[in-house]
């Protein structure tokens, strides 16, 4: 007889769809894959405003939340737009006692993190388009900017040239990123009990990720 799988659930909130992509493709990989010990559901919705999305779960028990965020640049608009997003995750603390939110940020966006999966990229960049490069490297891709690559089609196009083992990769590759930076001296910023780097890049999307591989005994 064939053991059943407990299926364990994470929550997220998301500032954009591609970021929703990779979620519902991980969670479809993680609940085929024979290996899991578990399946998960991911409970996603694309809401920029943390707080929002703390008060609109109906829940009665302790969840932790992961918002998956950017930091687009060290812009001053930029840098605003991030603090306030962090400002909105403390709130969001005081607003409901069983909500903790977790921050997964990538600087300088999430598609550092897909280019993780492929390869390592370590080299600072300017500018956010910068990365079609690196995409375009990794997935055998020929896009002409960023708009193109995040197209729904072609988005999920590159997602289907990855597999469980390429995520256990990107993890390993972020972590040695940030274990770099420790090593550079740079300085790890406090705000409100969250951490962070402003050099790029940096990122922490992999914790929540690997704690789901862990979790589901795929590593």
């Amino acid at each position: 007889m064939i053991k059943r799988k407990s299926t364990m659930k994470y929550y997220f909130s998301v500032e954009g769809e591609t970021e929703q992509w990779y979620l519902e493709w991980l969670q479809n990989q993680i609940n085929n894959a024979p290996e899991a010990g578990r399946k998960v559901s991911f409970n996603k919705q694309i809401q920029k405003d943390p707080l929002k999305r703390a008060k609109s779960l109906a829940i009665t028990d302790k969840v932790e939340i992961w918002h998956l965020s950017d930091f687009e640049s060290s812009e001053a608009v930029h840098v605003k737009q991030f603090t306030e997003i962090l400002d909105r995750m403390a709130e969001s603390k005081n607003l409901r006692k069983q909500i903790t939110y977790k921050f997964g940020y990538s600087n300088f966006t999430f598609d550092l993190w897909m280019i993780l999966h492929k390869m390592d990229c370590r080299g600072a960049f300017s500018h956010r388009k910068q990365y079609i490069t690196p995409i375009n490297k990794a997935f055998d891709e020929n896009f002409e900017n960023m708009d193109e690559f995040k197209h729904e089609a072609n988005f999920k196009r590159c997602l289907n040239k990855l597999t469980l083992e390429n995520v256990i990769e990107a993890v390993n590759r972020a972590k040695a990123i940030m274990e770099i930076n420790e090593k550079n001296g740079y300085t790890l910023l406090q705000y409100k009990g969250y951490s962070y780097y402003k050099e790029n890049p940096s990122l922490m999307v992999w914790e929540i990720i690997e704690k789901i591989l862990i979790e589901c005994e795929l590593i």
